[in-house]
């Protein structure tokens, strides 16, 4: 007797940088309405919110939220957009680099100022929007994410996925 396999579903990373992860908490309450129907077609496999391990593997999906303040987080995304097929910017920090990005336009005095932090956190000279450091296939703006959006933006990719 043969054992049932199980369906192949879509590998999902969602990823985090400096933000103030109010998209995160979208997503977790969007599940609370679409877990059900989506755990059928979607493996959030690394999503630190969702589980342990989220060092970047082969994945079809990385959400990325948040702007890239360092060499690490550059480094970091470079290794996703190495992994994912499809990389989706999510929210106004991964989208437009704001309001993380603020920090590029303070004065010598105000940069005087956060100077300590700079260092002791390894932040680079500039914050920059996701697709400043990797190709970016999508984007949810909002701050937080349209919800109406990603919800739209899930459904699609997972018609596709099931028509290939």
């Amino acid at each position: 007797m043969a054992t049932k396999q199980k369906p192949k579903k879509l590998i999902i990373g969602w990823f985090s940088y400096s933000c103030c992860e109010d998209s995160t908490i979208m997503m977790t309450e969007i599940l609370n309405d679409h877990y059900t129907e989506w755990l059928k077609y979607l493996d959030f496999k690394y999503a630190k919110v969702l589980r342990k391990h989220t060092k970047a593997g082969p994945m079809d999906i990385a959400f990325v939220e948040g702007a890239i303040a360092s060499k690490k987080q550059e480094d970091e995304l470079k290794e996703v957009r190495k992994n994912a097929k499809k990389l989706i910017a999510i929210g106004s920090c991964a989208c437009t680099g704001m309001p993380s990005g603020h920090r590029n336009v303070f004065d010598s005095q105000t940069k005087k100022e956060i100077k300590a932090i700079m260092e002791k956190f390894h932040y680079g000279e500039k914050v920059k929007k996701v697709e400043d450091v990797v190709a970016v296939d999508a984007k949810v703006p909002g701050c937080p994410m349209n919800s109406k959006k990603f919800v739209d933006l899930v459904e699609s990719v997972i018609a596709e996925f099931k028509t290939t």
